[in-house]
């Protein structure tokens, strides 16, 4: 057997021994998969930084994003009952009409998602139908709402020898409703409503009653971009030259400069043309202004009461230097999911139905600038100072005021053309339409109804949640009678 070999002293100060096995550490299991060796150490301090702002960030939108959809499903299922109540199968669902129009700066894209985010989800879940009729433009949704309520006189016989020239008649509803009538399909008997997305379409909501209701059927041959003053038609005064008929006109300006051209083409007929685009539908004048609403009679069909509405709010900002504004209300939609839940709760449940009030504004001699209202005076219950009734104001003009602070600069300018500004104008209602004019508004039981509710879906409880309550274990949270301030001790 071989000796080892002896170890030297000049080895060991040479440095010659062989060298030792490095002593392996961290955890063997990584080692043989390949993987590094984790040092699990505090992070520094930019990590830090960087950690804490978008934790924080990340956990606010979560947090926002869930009691959203906990609000949402709060109000669906306050709704869900209707949905599963029997209907016959010759009769139709009932239905709304939904007005959206494109915001003040920015495209109709804007409105439907909020529509489609905040609005649809109550309206399916209480299983309803719905037209939609939308602006692409400020002044369409006050065109289509007038014209569709012309179409309405008509057809109940107001004016029927009078057509206007070029309308085409409505074959394809007409078809419709008589392979209806022959099926036997009935529409619902509930009460229709209305449903308006936004303070400018608010304003061409009214707008477009007033002018339906209000109006002639027919349109006014040279129909005027804005409101003729009375001064302007007036007979010229003594010494002064007549208006010269005529003289030339926009109207004769154009045709001649038609004509030119239609020359010039029989002049050069071998010049091929270009296929020309098909023009868009223009946008069909007013029919009356506000101004004339008071001389204005009404139309003989308008009913005792119109369909009842529900306005909701519709926040739209835009602006680099409004982010910080934009952010909040970006981390708190759960508030705007709740309240615009309630609202289309209350039109799909059409329990309470509301008139519109009416205010009288007074001018005080004392202070013009702090003149209070009848609604005040009827709060304190006496009136100190000397006050004269200047106007009657209706709640409808006040509807989602404070939105307008919030509109596109662009909503403020006159347009380049010279045309009329809905948006820009003052809300005007007419005593004739305000008075039957109604709102829809939910019923107290129905909301503590839903208040208790926890818009928690039962399937997102969990198993065993919903075990215990199934057998009577769940722990009781209503309120003791001793918490009251009632007789009986904690145990009752």
């Amino acid at each position: 057997m071989a000796d080892k070999p002896s170890l030297d002293s000049n080895d060991v100060t040479k440095g010659t021994l062989p060298a030792s096995r490095p002593k392996q550490t961290g955890n063997p299991v990584f080692r043989m998969m390949g993987l590094p060796n984790f040092h699990f150490r505090l992070p520094s301090r930019n990590w830090l930084i960087f950690l804490s702002v978008t934790g924080s960030f990340t956990t606010a939108i979560l947090y926002d994003r869930y009691h959203k959809k906990k609000a949402q499903q709060r109000w669906c299922n306050v709704v869900s009952h209707i949905a599963r109540e029997p209907m016959a199968s010759t009769q139709l669902p009932r239905k709304i009409t939904i007005f959206l129009s494109a915001p003040p700066g920015d495209s109709l894209r804007a409105a439907r998602d909020h529509f489609h985010e905040y609005v649809k989800p109550v309206l399916v879940a209480g299983a309803l139908d719905w037209d939609v009729i939308e602006g692409r433009k400020e002044g369409d949704v006050r065109a289509d709402l007038a014209e569709k309520i012309r179409k309405r006189r008509r057809k109940e016989g107001e004016n029927p020898a009078n057509i206007i020239e070029g309308a085409e008649p409505e074959e394809g509803e007409d078809l419709v409703q008589q392979l209806r009538d022959t099926a036997g399909i009935k529409e619902s008997g509930d009460v229709q409503g209305d449903l308006v997305l936004g303070r400018h379409t608010w304003k061409e909501y009214i707008r477009g009653l007033h002018e339906g209701w209000l109006g002639p059927l027919e349109p006014p041959r040279d129909p005027p971009l804005e409101p003729v003053s009375p001064t302007e038609n007036a007979l010229p005064l003594d010494g002064q030259p007549a208006i010269n008929s005529a003289s030339p006109t926009p109207h004769s300006e154009k045709a001649e400069s038609q004509s030119a051209t239609s020359e010039e083409e029989s002049q050069n007929p071998k010049i091929p043309k270009e296929k020309e685009k098909p023009k868009q539908p223009t946008q069909q004048p007013p029919y009356i202004f506000p101004p004339a609403y008071p001389v204005a009679s009404p139309a003989r069909s308008v009913p005792e009461s119109l369909p009842p509405s529900t306005n909701l709010p519709f926040p739209h900002l835009l602006g680099f230097f409004n982010t910080p504004v934009r952010i909040y209300r970006f981390l708190n939609r759960r508030y705007l999911a709740d309240d615009t839940g309630r609202q289309v709760a209350a039109l799909v449940l059409a329990s309470r139905i509301w008139n519109w009030s009416e205010e009288t504004e007074f001018a005080s001699s004392a202070d013009p600038d702090a003149s209070p209202t009848n609604k005040d005076i009827k709060q304190t219950g006496s009136n100190d100072v000397d006050t004269v009734p200047t106007r009657r104001r209706w709640e409808q003009e006040g509807v989602l005021q404070d939105e307008e602070r919030d509109w596109h600069k662009s909503a403020w300018q006159p347009h380049s053309d010279g045309g009329e500004r809905v948006w820009k104008d003052v809300v005007v209602v007419d005593p004739r339409i305000g008075q039957r004019m109604r709102r829809f508004q939910l019923a107290e039981d129905e909301e503590e109804k839903a208040r208790k509710d926890d818009g928690v879906d039962p399937a997102a409880k969990g198993m065993w949640k919903n075990i215990k309550e199934m057998v009577g274990w769940e722990e009781d949270t209503s309120v003791k009678g001793w918490e009251h301030g009632l007789v009986g001790d904690e145990s009752e």
